[in-house]
């Protein structure tokens, strides 16, 4: 299954509220009078898939690339659901997001497939590569890179920045303090039921 292109404000309105995704809010449908909405019965599968379908379009990942993150999770110590969500959040496309310089996390992808991203004074291009503590993020030395950071940030200004990164918004440096912990996740999903999921294919 490919990465998800198609109307993002449509998985919005499903999943509810994946900031990593998009900026943007729904518009609320107005009750009309007299209509109302049946109890539908929800079977546990169905709210494992929809949260496994959160964590998946909010790190704008496909099918395959979730599983192997599951899998990699399995085998390591801890908890597997969190090391799952430490293991996503350390890649530099979700870093790139969440220091605020880029809007959304396939805007912070773009970023890093066009090499406009260095980390640790080397130029990356790969999306998945897993950042680790101390490490610091900056951008090359040309100016439509830092423009283009710069733009973004001022949009992006008024999210709080987790405490395990740093950034330094007059150099366009960012550093990475220390693995981050599940509290500095702001994000409504239940990564417990996203491993029952897969609990039979990984």
């Amino acid at each position: 299954m490919s990465r998800y292109r198609g109307p993002r404000l449509k998985i919005i309105r499903r999943l509810g509220e994946l900031p990593g995704l998009t900026r943007k809010t729904p518009k609320l449908k107005t009750d009309y009078v007299g209509e109302s909405t049946p109890n539908k019965k929800v079977s546990q599968y169905c709210i494992r898939l929809e949260e496994k379908q959160k964590l998946r379009f909010h790190y704008g990942l496909t099918e395959q690339q979730l599983l192997k993150y599951v899998r990699i999770a399995r085998r390591a110590k801890g908890s597997t659901g969190q090391v799952l969500l430490q293991s996503l959040e350390m890649r530099p496309d979700n870093i790139i997001f969440r220091l605020g310089m880029a809007p959304t996390i396939p805007g912070a992808r773009q970023l890093v497939n066009h090499k406009h991203i260095l980390v640790n004074n080397r130029a990356i291009n790969v999306p998945s590569y897993r950042c680790k503590p101390k490490d610091i993020i900056t951008t090359r030395d040309r100016l439509e890179s830092r423009a283009r950071i710069t733009k973004n940030y001022k949009i992006s200004q008024t999210y709080r920045i987790p405490n395990h990164l740093t950034f330094h918004s007059l150099q366009n440096v960012g550093l990475v303090n220390k693995i981050v912990d599940r509290e500095s996740i702001d994000l409504n999903i239940n990564e417990l039921l996203v491993v029952e999921y897969y609990s039979r294919k990984a």
